[in-house]
């Protein structure tokens, strides 16, 4: 039996998989709050087993590894259908460059910039998963197999159509000094409502995304072509001249901005850049989204 001076065997190597779970979680479902769900639940799973089936384990590490990425497949298909009746767009919910607990800490390289997480919506489930498993994670086809229950072959084949989706609609980051210039000048263009720095600033062709979820008033459909993009930016700063303070900030290890009002984070800003101009702009002020900017 064990008691307070017994600890659990192995109990804190089984909790240091935390942050890996939280990590893989993440990619998987582009929501925080759901990584944390799904870390959760697999833990739950875990000591749900006796302590002779934990014992039978071999590898406590790879078994919730398994559980969690079984579980967030789960999710990817019922997210497809919940985000049916979502108001308006979906965008990944965004992370800040701090994050407070280092245990739910993502690391954030580019396998979690939101131009790279919104590719990975435009995937199928098992796609998902075959790709962040085995070319971000680095798992092996037959772990990616039994994880997702398809042959090495179709999980090779899964990984392989991903990989073609991001490399037709994923630029690679340019330098991060040259991504955070321009969304500097783009920050000075907005406060002074400069639009023809701002239409210098965006690509012909960009487009700006956002996401109020219903629980904030934001533009419903994408606002496409850089001019107008440029003309609704000057009309959001005329909006709130005076009573939001625009900050420079890390969206998902990349430069990016927030706008604040009163101190308290209202909206997010995330870009994407493609020869040296700003070809996306996600705007997400879903305030479910934002509580990991709480603290900013």
């Amino acid at each position: 039996m064990t008691t307070p001076s017994d600890p659990e065997p192995g109990l804190s190597a089984i909790m240091s998989e935390r942050r890996h779970l939280i990590n893989l979680a993440y990619r998987l479902l582009g929501s925080l709050a759901e990584a944390e769900d799904a870390v959760q639940e697999t833990y739950a799973r875990w000591y749900a087993l006796s302590r002779e089936q934990q014992d039978a384990v071999e590898s406590p590490g790879a078994w919730l590894t398994t559980v969690a990425s079984r579980i967030c497949l789960n999710l990817l298909g019922s997210a497809r259908v919940r985000r049916e009746t979502y108001v308006g767009e979906w965008i990944p919910e965004p992370l800040p460059g701090e994050q407070a607990d280092p245990a739910d800490r993502v690391t954030l390289d580019e396998s979690v910039g939101m131009a790279f997480l919104v590719v990975l919506e435009a995937m199928t489930p098992a796609e998902r998963v075959a790709f962040i498993l085995h070319d971000v994670f680095r798992y092996s086809f037959p772990e990616v197999a039994e994880i997702v229950g398809r042959s090495p072959a179709a999980c090779r084949q899964l990984a392989t159509s991903a990989r073609r989706r991001i490399r037709d609609a994923h630029a690679p980051a340019g330098p991060a000094a040259a991504h955070a210039a321009v969304v500097r000048d783009f920050k000075r263009a907005w406060e002074t409502q400069d639009i023809t720095a701002l239409i210098g600033l965006l690509a012909p062709d960009a487009t700006a995304i956002a996401d109020g979820g219903g629980r904030a008033l934001t533009f419903l459909e994408p606002i496409e072509g850089g001019e107008r993009i440029a003309r609704a930016w000057v009309e959001l700063a005329q909006r709130a001249l005076g009573t939001v303070t625009l900050l420079e900030r890390t969206v998902n290890g990349q430069p990016g901005l927030v706008a604040q009002r009163a101190g308290v984070v209202e909206t997010v800003y995330a870009f994407a850049l493609a020869a040296g101009r700003i070809k996306h702009i996600w705007v997400v002020r879903n305030p479910e989204k934002l509580r990991p900017w709480k603290t900013d």
